[in-house]
Parts: structure tokens; C-alpha cells; sequence
């Protein structure tokens, strides 16, 4: 040991000599110059390292000076990687282990912020493996008693330290996080937990619930006025957790600070239903503060929004707040829940309308199937028509099972809501393939004159492109965010998740692309008809009917689904009421201009309904009589034709024809 001794000072001053110009020297760090920086271990106990930087300090002499300290509590980093090969059932024995460690590092817990990153990570930990188990009250109750060293008043530096850093400012979200995941996972028991800034009760409701804290300087009420059928429900009421979350601003960019403060309890309400119009009453603790808001905690934007919640009223250092959560038409494309009773009246009716619209249009498909399916082209446009009723019917049936999966403010349960959300996805992009199918037939009609396809080979062609390419893109959709779990939304509705993979965009790409196509299509069409002179009649009138079908669906489709863009970027509540109202009337607007405005639907329609005794009076005798005598003309006039110049005749009997 002296030898070692011996031979770092001797390098040291070899290294002073041969360079003098070192203006920092410590028997451990060694030897630098100003703004060298070096590493060194942590004190005893603590694992990890802390960061040192040559600097001149006040009595003007160089020192090496502590710049960065990435030091966690021994025990808790072997706690967290006993955490990570943690077997389910021994969970109970862990969570003691993990409190008492906690009540003895009391003090060194509040002034590390490394030390509560790394509990957090444990707490995140347990949380998700108690997935798979029943939580006691045993197991909450140590916990809560973590949770509760880590919010207390002694760590308020501590998290303000990690919310201002880029690395470490999600995981006060984190935290809430864990906190909300295990009370799901809860004994049906009723129990109260109450620590020194923590209450939790978990209680059974039957027809109505008021419950208060009874935490030191806290007089919070929570009130559920009506509840149908007994409920669980488990509340959790917070008066230090100010000092974890962050008053971030209530816009999208979350580095910004809010000059807003949290200025009352925190209140975290956990049902195994929706229950609507949940009532909260605060104490404000600071009464300088002026024009309170009512706030959750958003997961999905990492701030506070007041989306869906409302302030009832404010007394005497009392504030009132009410919560309610609905559902819309706009969870389709927003990744926000605009929770507005509004939208959800649209949605309803729009979606009974659009439901009655399709399969009416199935119907007259059937009854004038025959008599409108006579040539190849008729029976293509009519195919499409009816693939593109069917798919919306489908897809607007998933949503409304979607609608009754997903709860608002709660976890999407991930199973059955990611069938659901296949099979919406696949017949949504089903819907804009099938209009793309619509949009090649005009190309083919139009542009493509000197070829041609049988029917067969439209038919293969059609579903090919209709059905396997939006299944294609579905499959590979689910293959490419299943693993992670990112495949639906993590919260509020089943559709395709935003924030985390992005899986939305296998949505919107295609369907704004074919909208792109169609709208493309229409301007070659109308180009090519303004210079084509001659057309065949029959084929001007099929091409002209499918344009319009083309022209007027397509247009709508892009709106809708334009608006759906801005639903995603935008909380205006004004787009999401017109995104609700387009999006749930496409079923009728399919109907109208698909089916009704068809001349030949109309027709061969009222003659298979006998609509013709309604709207026209019955032949007489003197018509039959001049039915014949017409007759009886052509007959004549094709005796003319034997003996007159064959240019007049040909004259002759074309008018006789068009006026028959």
C-alpha cells in the first residue's frame, strides 16, 4: 500500500515538473487544468459516480469542484435490479423490503434526485407486473408509504430539479401513473389507507357517494350523486403531490411553465365503470391566487387540460369543480377527447342515419339489380357501390362496439379493443379503395379506349385492389406496433394509437392519397371529355353517371377526413362538431348520391315498385290507337325507303324512331 502511495505521488509531481502549467491537484482526481473535467466515485453507501470540473474558486485558488452528481442509495439500486427478475408472488415480501429501506433513507431519498428517479422506476416496475394479480391492502399500504417520502414537502427541490431536466421531466407523469395502474388492480374489499399526505379509500357505492378527507389541512370532498347498480370505486386524495407535477401550460408544448399554480389537493378517482358528473370540492391553500380552473392530468400530453371538466362555483376558499366524459364521432381521427354531450348527440344521430341510409341503399341495390347490371361497365359501378355501402356499414357498426369498449379517462382494455379497431380499420380503408375503384373505371372509360377487359377480369382486379390492399396494410399495421403495445390508444377510445407509434398514419396516408387520386382522375375525365367529339350515347351517359358519383362522393370523403386532419392538431371545438357531422352522414350521402340520383335506379325502381299507376294516368284507347298508327308509319316509311334517295330515307326514319 505505501509502495502505491509512493508511486502516485511521484507521478504526480513527474507530471507537475514536466508540466507546470496544471492548475488543479487531488491526491484521488489527479491533475488538471481549468475547465478539464474528470470522474470520480460516490461516498460510501451510494452507488454511482459524480462528475468534477477545474474551476478557479472565490479565494482565487484551483479546485477541482463537483459539477454533476449521479449518486443513487446503494440499497435501492440493488432494489431496482431485483425489481427487473421480479416473480409476481413475491411482490408482497419485495414491497416491504422497498418501504422500510425507504423510512430509513428517509433524509438521503428527499436530497437525491438519482434516488427518487430510481424509485420511481421500481414503483413503475411493480405497478405493471401487478397486472396479472390482486393487490391487498398490505401490499397498497407500503406503497402508498413510498409514494408518500418521495412527494413530501423535504423533496420539492429534488423534483423541481427533474422536471426541469429533458431526461428526467416524465417521470412525475410516471409516477401518477404507477399510482393509478395498481389501484386497478385492487381486492374488492373495502379498506381505507391513510398516510401522512396520502388517503385512499376503497369503498363500494350503491346509490350515491360523498367522500372527505381527513388528511391534516385538508377538507376535500368528492361527490358521486347517482350510481344505477353498486359500484366500486377507489379514491385517492394527494396534498403534497404539487410538489411532483409540474404547472405545465395547457398547450402542446410541454417544456413550457404555466405562471398557473396548483393550488389545492390532487384527487385521483378510480371506477371499474363510467360514471358521469363526478363533483369535487377544494380548499384553496393560497387565497392570493385569483381565477381558478379545473384541471386532470393529462397521460397523452404530458400537462393539465381542462377538457371535460367545469368550475361549478367558488365559496369561501372553496372551489367547485364537475367532471363528465362522453364520447364522439372525433376519437376517429383526434387523438384528443373533446368530452362535450354535443358531440355526442351528433354522433348518435348522425350514426342511426347513417346506419338506416346504407342499408336502405342495400336494399334498392337488390331490387334493381338485374334490370340496371346489363352491360360489363353498369355492373362494375354497381359492385362498387355496393362494396363501399357494405364496408361503411361494417366499419360504422365496429365503431359503435368500439364506443362501448373504450371509457373515457380509462385504460383501453387492449384485447378485445384491438379486434375491434382491426377490423374499423381494414373496412374504413375499405371504403376509400372501393371509391378508388370507382375513380380507375372512369380512367379506363375515358383514357383507355382501345382496350379491353371482360367482366371476370375487372371483377378479380376490383377486389384485389377494394379488399387485400386496405387488408395488406391492416396486417401490416398490427405486425409492426403490436409487440410494444402500441397498436391502440392507451386511453379514452379504441382507435389506432397517436402518440406513442404513430399507427394512425396507416389511416390517414392512404385514405387523403386516394381522396388526392380521385379528385386527380376527375380532371383527366373532364379534360378528355371536353376535347372527345362523337362519344356513343350510351357510353357518354354510364361514363357521365359515374363521374358525377366520383365527383360528388370524393369531395365529401376529402372533407371529412380533412377535417379529421384538423381534429388531430386542433382542440377547436368547432372542427370537431363539423368532423362529427360529415363523418357520421357518409352512409347518407352514399345513398343519395350513389344509388338515388342514378336515372336508371329511379326508373327501374318505380317499375318494380309499380310506381307508374302514382305518377303517370293509365293508356287510353285513342293512345293504342295512335301507338298503332305510328307503327303502321314506319311500315310506310320503309316502303319509301325502297324507292327514294337513300340519304333522305335515312333521315326520315331516324326522326321517326326518336319521336316514338
Amino acid at each position: 500500500m505505501t509502495k502505491q502511495i509512493f508511486l502516485f505521488v511521484f507521478n504526480i509531481l513527474i507530471l507537475i515538473f514536466a508540466n507546470p502549467e496544471y492548475n488543479c491537484i487531488n491526491d484521488t482526481l489527479g491533475v488538471g487544468k481549468i475547465g478539464d473535467t474528470v470522474t470520480g466515485l460516490c461516498e460510501k453507501g451510494l452507488e454511482g459516480y459524480i462528475t468534477y470540473e477545474c474551476k478557479q474558486t472565490t479565494d482565487l485558488k484551483y479546485n477541482w469542484t463537483e459539477v454533476q452528481r449521479n449518486c443513487v442509495v446503494q440499497a435501492f439500486k440493488d432494489l431496482e435490479r431485483r425489481s427487473e427478475v421480479l416473480f409476481v408472488e413475491e411482490i408482497p415480501v419485495f414491497m416491504s423490503n422497498l418501504s422500510n429501506t425507504a423510512v430509513q433513507n428517509n433524509t438521503a431519498i428527499t436530497q437525491s434526485a438519482d434516488t427518487v428517479k430510481t424509485i420511481v422506476n421500481i414503483l413503475n416496475t411493480i405497478a405493471v407486473i401487478s397486472q396479472n394479480i390482486t393487490i391487498s391492502q398490505p401490499v397498497m399500504e407500503d406503497f402508498l408509504k413510498t409514494v408518500d417520502i418521495i412527494v413530501s414537502d423535504a423533496s420539492k427541490n429534488t423534483w423541481t430539479e427533474l422536471n426541469n431536466d429533458n431526461k428526467t421531466k416524465n417521470k412525475s407523469t410516471e409516477l401518477l401513473k404507477a399510482i393509478e395502474t395498481i389501484s386497478d388492480r385492487l381486492s374488492d374489499n373495502d379498506f381505507m389507507i391513510k398516510e401522512t399526505s396520502i388517503q385512499l379509500n376503497r369503498t363500494t357505492i350503491r346509490s350515491s357517494f360523498i367522500g372527505s378527507s381527513s388528511l391534516p389541512n385538508s377538507t376535500t370532498q368528492i361527490v358521486i350523486p347517482n350510481v344505477l347498480k353498486p359500484t366500486l370505486i377507489t379514491t385517492i386524495i394527494f396534498t403534497k403531490l404539487d410538489n411532483v407535477l409540474p404547472t405545465r401550460n395547457t398547450s402542446n408544448n410541454d417544456k413550457k411553465i404555466s405562471e398557473n399554480h396548483i393550488n389545492g389537493d390532487v384527487v385521483v378517482v378510480k371506477v371499474n365503470k363510467t360514471i358521469n358528473n363526478i363533483s369535487f370540492a377544494f380548499d384553496t391553500t393560497n387565497t392570493s391566487l385569483k381565477n381558478p380552473q379545473c384541471v386532470f392530468w393529462n397521460f397523452d400530453l404530458n400537462h393539465w387540460d381542462s377538457i371535460g371538466c367545469k368550475l361549478k362555483g367558488t365559496g369561501n376558499k372553496t372551489v367547485t369543480c364537475e367532471c363528465d366524459h362522453t364520447t364522439s364521432f372525433s376519437i376517429l381521427m383526434s387523438p384528443f377527447a373533446i368530452d362535450n354531450p354535443a358531440l355526442a348527440y351528433i354522433t348518435y344521430t348522425g350514426v342511426a342515419i347513417s346506419l338506416a341510409s346504407l342499408v336502405l341503399c342495400l336494399i334498392i341495390e337488390a331490387i334493381v339489380w338485374k334490370s340496371v347490371t346489363g352491360n360489363d361497365t353498369s355492373y362494375m359501378r354497381h359492385v362498387s357501390i355496393v362494396n363501399v355501402a357494405v364496408s361503411l356499414l361494417i366499419a360504422d357498426i365496429c365503431f359503435i362496439i368500439a364506443a362501448a369498449i373504450g371509457n373515457p379517462g380509462q385504460p383501453t382494455p387492449v384485447n378485445p379493443c384491438s379486434a375491434v379497431v382491426f377490423f374499423m380499420h381494414f373496412f374504413y380503408l375499405a371504403v376509400f379503395f372501393w371509391m378508388f375503384i370507382l375513380a380507375l373505371l372512369l380512367l379506363y372509360l375515358t383514357v383507355i379506349v382501345f382496350s379491353h377487359l371482360s367482366s371476370t377480369k375487372m371483377m378479380v382486379i376490383a377486389f384485389m385492389v377494394g379488399y387485400c390492399a386496405p387488408l395488406l396494410i391492416a396486417v401490416i399495421t398490427v405486425a409492426s406496433t403490436a409487440g410494444p403495445k402500441n397498436y391502440v390508444s392507451k386511453e379514452n377510445a379504441c382507435w389506432l394509437n397517436w402518440f406513442e407509434s404513430k399507427a394512425l398514419l396507416a389511416f390517414v396516408i392512404p385514405a387523403l392519397t386516394i381522396v388526392a387520386f380521385n379528385i386527380l382522375v376527375l380532371i383527366v375525365v373532364v379534360y378528355t371529355l371536353l376535347r372527345r367529339v362523337g362519344a356513343q350515347p350510351e357510353m357518354k351517359q354510364t361514363v357521365l353517371v359515374i363521374a358525377r358519383c366520383v365527383a360528388l362522393l370524393t369531395p365529401i370523403f376529402g372533407l371529412t377526413w380533412g377535417f379529421g386532419i384538423g381534429t388531430m392538431v386542433s382542440r377547436n371545438f368547432g372542427i370537431h362538431v363539423v368532423f362529427a357531422i360529415l363523418n357520421s352522414l357518409q352512409g347518407f350521402f352514399v345513398l343519395v348520391f350513389g344509388t338515388l340520383l342514378d336515372r336508371t335506379v329511379r326508373e327501374s325502381l318505380s317499375g318494380k315498385l309499380s310506381l307508374n299507376s302514382l305518377t303517370r294516368p293509365k293508356s287510353t284507347s285513342a293512345e293504342t290507337v295512335s301507338n298503332r298508327l305510328g307503327v303502321f308509319q314506319r311500315k310506310q316509311r320503309k316502303n319509301v325507303y325502297n324507292t327514294s334517295d337513300h340519304s333522305a330515307a335515312s333521315s326520315s326514319n331516324h326522326f321517326s324512331a326518336s319521336d316514338s
